[in-house]
């Protein structure tokens, strides 16, 4: 029989590294989503959904992945890591707000690319700004030295650096 006293420490699985970087990754994410709510250049029907939250992480996937060309949508979720059904339900909630459309692509006639609206620049550019004083809330919060080990620490894990 086990007993309390005789079970291990499990307080590792809630501070282990994968779990303080998905927990890092949600908060960045709501606050990104919260100053995106708030600014005056978004188009308020955005900014009304991101307020109800309507428009969560999953939608910052399209925000980060979509290339400023356009992207197929099996490119797009590749990079997203998702699937490339659960990217299409994304693409068309995006599409509806009216943050991407389809067209043709230009090098096979059968594909088709998702692209950037006029609208989607501007969120675009909301979000720029928006993880620009993100980051920088980050940095003032854990000081600039600890930032910037981070980054470079995140860069190196990741294989981007």
């Amino acid at each position: 029989m086990v007993t309390l006293a005789s079970q291990p420490d499990d307080r590792w699985r809630s501070a282990h590294l994968g779990r303080l970087m998905g927990e890092a990754l949600r908060r960045f994410d709501e606050r990104v989503l919260h100053l995106m709510a708030h600014d005056a250049n978004v188009p308020l029907a955005l900014s009304n959904l991101a307020a109800r939250d309507q428009i969560g992480a999953a939608h910052i996937h399209i925000t980060r992945h979509l290339a400023l060309q356009g992207s197929r949508l099996t490119e797009l979720a590749t990079r997203a890591g998702m699937s490339k059904q659960a990217m299409g339900d994304l693409v068309d909630q995006c599409e509806a707000w009216g943050l991407v459309r389809r067209e043709p692509d230009p090098l096979d006639r059968r594909a088709r690319r998702i692209v950037f609206t006029e609208t989607g620049l501007l969120w675009l550019e909301a979000f720029r700004q928006a993880v620009a004083r993100t980051e920088a809330e980050f940095r003032v919060q854990v000081g600039q030295d600890v930032a910037t080990v981070v980054a470079l620490g995140l860069e190196a894990y990741s294989g981007t650096g």
